[in-house]
């Protein structure tokens, strides 16, 4: 007898989809089932654009996402009250000096609008970071990858494109490690 069963979880984001296309199509845009449907729909993916932002950091200097294109990325979001956060940026500290040589940006966004600038300059300064920390004081990058839990890692390629999304922590080095191996050979071509 064949199975006709279908996964949960494709049968609710259908679901979601249809009653939102639904109300999209009734002129009922502003309803929680269709700003919900039009939030899931937006969220980075992988395998889509990596959104674009530009940041300033502790250094008083300005970030812009795109402006990195040709290098690969780690994006990691993350507060200094976090312990898993905490716990993985020395990691990451030792993967950016290991592979910096062969393209790889760390870009380290502090959730400053959950965060405080004084509490990420101070953890900052006691791990003398060789990445940047970047500031989000207004949660525009927050909003625009759709922060659910801290930290959260982003891997993007040298095209711009997310290839893994890793909600949660702390990383290990290797982990990280074989996460940016295929990254980091790949040729930046479209």
């Amino acid at each position: 007898m064949p199975d006709h069963s279908y996964p949960t979880s494709r049968l609710k984001l259908l679901l979601l989809v249809i009653l939102g296309l639904g109300g999209l199509g009734l002129g009922l845009t502003d309803t929680p089932i269709s700003r919900y449907v039009q939030s899931f729909l937006a969220a980075p993916r992988e395998g889509a654009p990596a959104p674009d932002f530009t940041l300033p950091t502790l250094d008083n200097e300005t970030v812009t996402l795109s402006d990195l294109r040709g290098q690969v990325i780690i994006l990691n979001l993350w507060t200094s009250w976090c312990p898993p956060c905490r716990e993985e940026m020395p990691a990451l500290n030792e993967v950016y000096q290991r592979y910096k040589e062969d393209g790889l940006v760390v870009l380290a966004v502090n959730s400053t609008v959950q965060d405080s600038e004084a509490a990420a300059r101070e953890f900052a300064a006691e791990y003398a970071f060789e990445f940047p920390i970047l500031l989000d004081h207004d949660g525009i990058v927050t909003r625009a990858y759709q922060l659910q839990s801290l930290p959260t890692t982003f891997f993007i390629d040298r095209r711009g494109v997310i290839q893994t999304i890793v909600p949660g922590g702390p990383l290990r080095v290797s982990y990280i490690e074989t996460k940016l191996s295929p990254l980091l050979g790949a040729d930046p071509s479209p």
